[in-house]
């Protein structure tokens, strides 16, 4: 008897969770995708199309990703003064919220005492509130984390009625503006709700100009009984094509963006990650309101006198990719690792490997040569800067 039928025969074996299923599930299901676990739920790995075709296909044109997986919550202030729940927020996260202005985005982390990252999230001035967008795998303990720190002086909705999907590629604004001639005035991390005209109906949607892919585009939050109507109708442009989470992994790795769970962790601080850019001045050691969040004197130590390591791009000097958890050496004998790859894979629109890694800041300098271990042999990889792709986003 296999392992698996002997566990399903025993009363008292653990069954595995039933993964869940995003508002657009029968639309992939349909377009003949296949299927995997991830963060709890079914989602598109792939279509018939290809990983490689997905990916080169959203770098020139437009790629449409299902992203409901995602958590989406509102941030209200019981005041009904949004700069109440922005004061609030900066005790989580080292970003200046409070000067956000309506229908402005920011990119953030949930920070520990020591630093680490408790996931990254984007935020935005919705004026009235703050709408906060939260990795699949964190969005429960980000909820908690919320509702444990910020209950007496801001209501937390989880958005659970609503999809989110991405439009992504240099034909995104084209394609998306048919709906909602408004978003083409739109500028990259603008958001803010954005009526969708779709066969007659006014679909009361949220719009940021932004994703994780390095091209220009939009996320869009639309209320699930709507999603599969908008998806279909943006898939009916003959310049959209569906993409899966292959193609997503590998756009955002030649775009130099992080993986959550794989390039920040709670061990790696923001800027062990190279994420000091997302960190305002005021936030730090010289700034109007320095620390006051988790893990300050740790960050903005960092900020101030660097780290001891820092996330680097990779290039394999031959065709075979480095994969994530490959063991990095300072040169082929040594038996002490300096790191480990954090993501990795083959980026098409270089036709060849790339890869990232938090090294020692003696080795993080592009051009510095190491060493993967991959099946047992060391294969040359050199230091490069990122993004290995340019980003495209519109200023």
């Amino acid at each position: 008897m296999s392992a698996s039928a002997t566990a399903s025969a025993s009363p008292t074996a653990p069954s595995a969770p039933a993964l869940l299923r995003t508002p657009l599930y029968d639309l992939h299901i349909a377009r003949g995708a296949k299927m995997v676990p991830f963060a709890g739920y079914e989602m598109p790995v792939q279509y018939p199309q290809g990983v490689l075709k997905e990916h080169l296909h959203t770098r020139a044109s437009a790629g449409l990703f299902d992203v409901s997986h995602m958590g989406q919550i509102a941030l209200r202030p019981k005041s009904g003064n949004v700069i109440d729940a922005a004061r609030a927020l900066e005790r989580l996260v080292p970003q200046d919220i409070q000067s956000l202005p309506k229908g402005r985005q920011r990119y953030a982390q949930f920070t520990n005492d020591t630093g680490g990252i408790l996931d990254d999230l984007m935020v935005a001035n919705f004026g009235d509130h703050l709408f906060l967008v939260v990795n699949a795998a964190c969005k429960a303990q980000d909820e908690a984390h919320l509702r444990a720190n910020l209950s007496d002086l801001c209501t937390i909705e989880v958005l659970a009625d609503r999809a989110l999907i991405a439009l992504q590629g240099p034909k995104a604004e084209a394609v998306l503006s048919v709906s909602a001639p408004a978003v083409a005035a739109m500028k990259f991390m603008d958001a803010g709700p954005v009526d969708l005209v779709l066969n007659g109906k006014t679909l009361a949607c949220f719009v940021s100009r932004s994703g994780y892919t390095g091209e220009d585009g939009y996320e869009i939050s639309v209320p699930a009984a709507d999603a599969g109507a908008l998806a279909i109708a943006l898939l009916n442009d003959p310049a959209v094509m569906p993409i899966g989470l292959g193609a997503r992994d590998s756009l955002r790795l030649e775009a130099g963006l992080c993986l959550y769970g794989h390039d920040i962790d709670t061990e790696t601080t923001p800027v062990e990650a190279g994420l000091n850019w997302s960190i305002q001045k005021s936030r730090r050691k010289d700034g109007a309101r320095p620390g006051g969040f988790a893990g300050a004197d740790v960050i903005l130590d960092q900020l101030a006198n660097g780290a001891a390591r820092s996330r680097v791009g990779l290039r394999p000097e031959g065709r075979a990719p480095v994969r994530d958890g490959a063991q990095l050496f300072a040169d082929e004998t040594s038996k002490d690792a300096i790191g480990s790859v954090t993501s990795g894979g083959f980026g098409p629109s270089l036709n060849g490997p790339v890869a990232m890694a938090c090294l020692p800041k003696t080795f993080a300098v592009p051009g510095t040569l190491v060493f993967a271990e991959v099946r047992g042999q060391r294969l040359p990889v050199r230091v490069a800067a990122l993004p290995f792709v340019p980003h495209s986003y519109k200023r």
